[in-house]
C-alpha cells in the first residue's frame, strides 16, 4: 500500500498519532479480510463485505491524510 510514497508514509506513522491509528485499523480489516476469504476465519458474504469497505474507508482516509501533506 503506497508503495511510491514509503518515505511520506513512514514519516506521518511516526510523527501522525491519527495516521498511525488509521493505518493499524486498516491493516487489522486487512487481516480480517484475508483470513475470511482463507476459510480461516468463516463469516457470511454480506459480513465480508461489509469489512472490506470498512477497509477501504480506511485507505481513503490515509489517502486523505497523505494527499494533504499532513506530517
Amino acid at each position: 500500500m503506497f508503495e511510491h510514497r514509503q518515505d511520506q508514509m513512514e514519516q506521518l506513522l511516526k510523527n501522525s498519532a491519527e495516521f498511525r491509528a488509521i493505518y493499524n485499523r486498516h491493516q487489522e480489516l486487512d487481516r480480517r479480510v484475508a483470513d475470511a476469504e482463507e476459510g480461516a476465519r468463516p463469516m457470511d458474504d454480506l459480513s465480508l463485505s461489509q469489512l472490506k469497505k470498512k477497509k477501504l474507508m480506511a485507505k481513503d482516509q490515509l489517502e486523505r491524510l497523505m494527499t494533504a501533506g499532513h506530517a
